[in-house]
């Protein structure tokens, strides 16, 4: 045995009660559990922990990454690796990095440099989701990544590379350039497809175009996940019709950041969770994520209608620029409500700005669009619009339209998972970036009881494992990776806050990945066990037209 966690509190990932065990690894793996009760000798190994007090769980998964750059930019990451995340899942809200060709690349890098910088530090040597995934596992000169990565085929970005911007159908010949880039991208090792469908250019796309695409996503044994048309005043039949969406096409479906916002939806969690029951009752396949805090985090452009969206980021400052089509922009967004904005009036009150890409701009960071327009002696829209033209779109913002009785109703629910949704870019970014895995830990199960300890792991560990089909990830079992973490339960806590966001969290002293310590006794070190994490389509080697894989699938 290469090492023995000694008298750990083992959480197995399944929901039943912790139990006192020794944990030996060998070759990565898990290769005996002892329980403290067991007859026989207990395991030894070259290395002995002695983890009196901790609890062993699996590693978490975080359901909703945008770590797309950061992993290849960033040796350490402790954003993640210090929460005890050992697996992130990639290419979320329909805009990521793969597949594109040289146009795309370039459009889709303007249009979420807020997300993850202009990537002006990274060389962009791939573009295929097979050569992005092979870039994670020979980076940092063939040493890999800090964690383990699975990735998402961004539908805005596939319907970017095969027709543009523009806001209409697609042609038969532009869907079957879709289908095609959908079906590669699952046989080079996507886990599934996400879409953004408050973002430009994939809330174009109408629901018989996306229920094609689901179709070839079903075919190789994929999950579609939508963050879809509306969180606010048309949230209930937008959860409505991707459930029917994906039903029809015979699809998984995971609910990206699933939640009820704005002042339309207060206490209204009940609704979604019923519609929800009644699909799984019916045999529909879905789950779902949650980040436990309150505000949103996107881009300032995100809140603009989608007409104004339409043709790319140039298009829309030069829209910007023209004093009637933003006046035009202005009464969508404060009279009529974009779509952009969920179809609800947007508050400028509630809008923070938490990060901008034009240093000159810093002052803004950590004041709500009201504020700074008051400082300013100026109408809101006359500030936000400024900020989006100075800034060419690369502001992000905290949306400050959440309620917490509809995130602990959701938060409880029997297909629950956990996810950061967490931008890492920015002077000021959402806590939740370096903060939700031990928010949920300390201030949900120990501080509120929302959830229990077993209970919550479990969200947190075995159901992400299942739905992206991960033969030997999420249980603390005999055989399965040494992908584990050891938290002390009394003071596992999110060291950030939304003062001081990078903050690290406390009591997770080690986290192992592949039985290798990327945290040890409360320190990063220097070790980059991560790998890309393939679906079972590229694990098969089979080709567009073939039958899925029915073995879950596995790096």
């Amino acid at each position: 045995m290469d090492l023995v966690i000694r008298n750990a509190h083992v959480v197995d990932g399944t929901g039943a009660p912790a139990r006192r065990a020794d944990v030996a690894i060998a070759d990565g793996r898990i290769a005996e559990i002892h329980p403290e009760d067991a007859p026989g000798p207990r395991p030894s190994a070259r290395r002995t922990l002695d983890a009196d007090g901790l609890a062993l769980s699996p590693g978490f998964v975080d359901m909703h990454a945008h770590s797309d750059l950061a992993l290849l930019r960033d040796p350490d990451h402790s954003a993640k690796a210090a929460q005890g995340v050992t697996l992130e899942v990639l290419g979320q809200d329909g805009l990521s990095y793969a597949p594109v060709d040289d146009r795309t690349l370039a459009e889709v890098r303007k249009t979420i440099t807020g997300w993850n910088g202009d990537g002006a530090d990274v060389d962009f040597d791939w573009r295929t989701v097979g050569e992005y995934l092979d870039r994670l596992d020979r980076n940092f000169g063939g040493q890999g990544i800090a964690v383990n990565a699975a990735y998402l085929i961004p539908q805005g970005t596939v319907r970017m590379h095969a027709m543009g911007w523009e806001d209409r159908p697609a042609t038969g010949a532009e869907l079957a350039r879709m289908k095609e880039l959908v079906a590669q991208g699952m046989t080079d090792g996507a886990v599934g497809m996400s879409s953004g469908l408050t973002y430009t250019p994939g809330m174009y796309a109408d629901d018989s175009e996306l229920t094609e695409l689901c179709r070839v996503v079903a075919r190789y044994g994929g999950y579609y996940c939508p963050h879809h048309r509306s969180y606010g005043a048309g949230a209930l039949g937008a959860y409505e019709e991707m459930v029917r969406l994906t039903r029809n096409a015979g699809c998984a479906l995971h609910l990206a950041h699933a939640t009820m916002n704005f002042g339309v939806n207060k206490g209204r969690a009940p609704e979604l969770l019923a519609l929800l029951d009644a699909a799984l009752d019916a045999g529909a396949d879905i789950s779902l994520d949650t980040y436990p805090y309150t505000p949103g985090c996107t881009t300032l452009v995100a809140m603009l209608p989608s007409w104004a969206g339409e043709g790319g980021p140039e298009p829309v400052l030069t829209r910007l620029a023209d004093d009637t089509t933003a006046e035009r922009i202005r009464h969508h967004m404060e009279v009529l409500g974009s779509d952009g904005c969920h179809g609800v009036p947007i508050e400028w009150d509630t809008i923070e700005i938490s990060g901008v890409s034009t240093p000159g701009l810093a002052g803004h960071v950590g004041r709500t669009v009201a504020e700074s327009a008051r400082l300013r002696g100026e109408a809101p829209w006359v500030t936000a619009r400024r900020l989006l033209v100075e800034d060419r779109l690369g502001s992000t913002i905290l949306q400050h339209v959440g309620h917490e009785e509809n995130v602990r109703r959701i938060m409880r629910h029997r297909v629950h998972t956990g996810g950061s949704d967490g931008i890492l870019q920015g002077d000021k970014p959402h806590p939740r970036a370096y903060g939700t895995f031990p928010q949920y830990l300390g201030r949900y199960v120990r501080e509120l009881g929302i959830l229990s300890l077993e209970e919550c792991v479990a969200h947190l560990t075995s159901r992400p494992a299942r739905r992206l089909r991960l033969a030997d990830r999420g249980y603390v079992r005999e055989g399965y990776r040494a992908d584990l973490v050891l938290f002390d339960p009394a003071t596992v806590a999110a060291g950030s806050t939304f003062e001081e966001p990078r903050t690290l969290p406390v009591g997770i002293p080690h986290v192992l990945i592949d039985g290798r310590f990327v945290i040890e006794d409360g320190r990063r070190t220097q070790v980059l066990a991560g790998k890309a994490v393939r679906g079972g389509a590229a694990r098969a080697g089979q080709g567009a037209g073939g039958l899925p894989d029915q073995t879950p699938g596995h790096r």
